[in-house]
């Protein structure tokens, strides 16, 4: 009889319920369920839409039930940096604002008054991006202090989300790690940081390890999806999931988690706190049993995403129509074959300009951006999807050239995994560009490297590198050069 497992692996934009087991060695998945996850406007600020992602949630645990295929564990994993707080009774206080809200404009200014970004860096490891949690949690306390005042816990989205399963709080560390307020080298909250920004030490408790068991399903979930199971914690920053189904063989592999955000890098025994990693904007997220991921956070898929979303009809902002919006229903492939058809186009773009964060339109911001460096102006599909595309490999071969500099050590090739790693034109145009044989695969990375953690802490592997070695076995990967 097959034991179960599930992994409830949540994107920026979609989730997904995954089944896992493992069959003579090799894993075994089957996609389950699949939903959406919206941001929303709500009290001016672009938020998440927590009721519609726990539905989401439920019915896909519903389905499982429903098909006789009931995990013994279960592990949910999401995008880092966004949180929420809790009073006394642990109910929430105030919305779940998404890290592309504006409210952090101008914050790290406050924050660099208080902490010197050079010593900051050097306590937390952690790279520079103006939505970081740090941010946050400052912006919060500007505009509204009371909120931080009535405040009793403090929870990243899939610590949240747990605590809806079964009822327990744990604070899980490699998403922590992504706040810019956990020390690199202690592996614990920076007590001296938090007080030195005047944020409430209470909300920041004792960090809790991937492989940490959290509960059991609350009964009015069990009795809503049919079945009960243990909820465990993976690596729960999807990138620190991700990272741990790369299949590489060596050390001179460079790690690429391809999706809405890229997140290239490698995997460290210590954290790299050097100046000059501060001054690349290389970050060092805490990974699963203290494996330190020495990467950059680039702007990824999320414009190729935009574009597509525009085109089709709708903008990133649920509700938000687009004006770009075309008679057809474009595809990803579509997209990269309109690439391909303009691959004479020379513009390019610096992806990680703050002008793609969150734009109104990303067609006119890519444009806006040509425009005001003086290239020619992407005008048709083709054009726009060129510069793109040139644009991210471009990127992904300076900040391997970077890394090598950083760490010493020399690259001999790229291993992507997510859903960006089927995209073979981009795989193919990195190859080009960087010189370096790519191997692109497995798609489902994120919700593998969950499985991993909850396979491993049920004996079903003895350690990472035999479930490393098991993902070559069961699924395919594509050589690149």
């Amino acid at each position: 009889m097959k034991t179960y497992y599930l992994a409830i692996d949540i994107g920026a934009s979609s989730g997904r319920h995954i089944l896992g087991f493992i069959k003579d060695g090799r894993m075994e998945l089957e996609e389950i369920y699949r939903f959406d996850n919206k941001q929303i406007q709500k009290n001016g600020h672009v938020c998440w839409d927590l009721d519609d992602l726990w539905r989401g949630i439920i019915e896909g645990m519903k389905v499982c039930g429903q098909m006789g295929k009931i995990p013994k564990t279960i592990g949910i994993d999401t995008w880092a940096v966004d949180y929420v707080l809790l009073d006394q009774n642990d109910q929430l206080i105030g919305d779940a604002v998404a890290y592309r809200d504006g409210r952090t404009e101008g914050i790290d200014q406050i924050v660099e008054s208080l902490v010197p970004e050079k010593l900051l860096y050097q306590k937390t490891g952690i790279q520079k991006q103006v939505f970081n949690t740090i941010y946050q949690l400052m912006a919060l306390k500007e505009e509204d202090p009371e909120q931080l005042a009535k405040a009793k816990s403090l929870l990243m989205i899939p610590d949240y989300l747990d605590l809806l399963l079964t009822g327990v709080k744990k604070q899980e560390y490699t998403n922590a790690t992504t706040t810019g307020l956990v020390n690199a080298a202690e592996k614990k909250w920076d007590q001296d940081v938090i007080e030195i920004l005047g944020l409430p030490k209470e909300l920041f408790g004792p960090l809790s390890m991937p492989g940490t068991v959290v509960g059991q399903l609350l009964p009015q979930i069990r009795e809503q999806v049919g079945f009960s199971a243990t909820v465990v914690l993976p690596a729960t920053h999807d990138t620190g999931s991700a990272f741990l189904a790369v299949p590489a063989k060596d050390h001179q592999s460079v790690y690429l988690s391809s999706g809405t955000w890229s997140l290239l890098g490698v995997e460290s025994e210590v954290p790299i706190t050097t100046e000059s990693s501060r001054k690349e904007n290389f970050t060092n997220e805490g990974g699963a049993w203290y494996r330190y991921r020495y990467l950059k956070n680039i702007m990824g898929l999320w414009m190729i995403q935009s574009i597509r979303r525009e085109l089709n009809g709708v903008e990133y902002v649920a509700g938000r129509e687009s004006r770009y919006k075309t008679d057809r229903q474009w595809s990803f492939v579509d997209l990269s074959e309109e690439a391909r058809r303009a691959e004479g186009f020379i513009s390019t773009v610096d992806v990680d300009h703050p002008s793609f964060l969150a734009p109104v339109s990303m067609i006119d911001a890519v444009r806006d951006y040509c425009r005001n460096t003086g290239q020619p102006v992407p005008e048709g599909v083709g054009e726009l999807m060129q510069c793109v595309y040139q644009s991210l490999a471009l990127c992904y071969k300076d900040t391997i050239i970077k890394l090598s500099s950083l760490t010493d050590r020399l690259y001999t090739s790229i291993h992507i995994v997510g859903g960006g790693c089927q995209d073979m034109y981009l795989n193919k145009m990195i190859a080009k560009v960087t010189g370096l044989p790519v191997y692109a695969g497995p798609v489902e990375g994120t919700a593998i490297g969950n499985l991993i953690v909850q396979f491993i802490g049920d004996s079903g592997f003895d350690s990472l590198q035999s479930a490393r070695d098991s993902i070559r076995k069961s699924f395919d990967i594509n050589e690149i050069h």
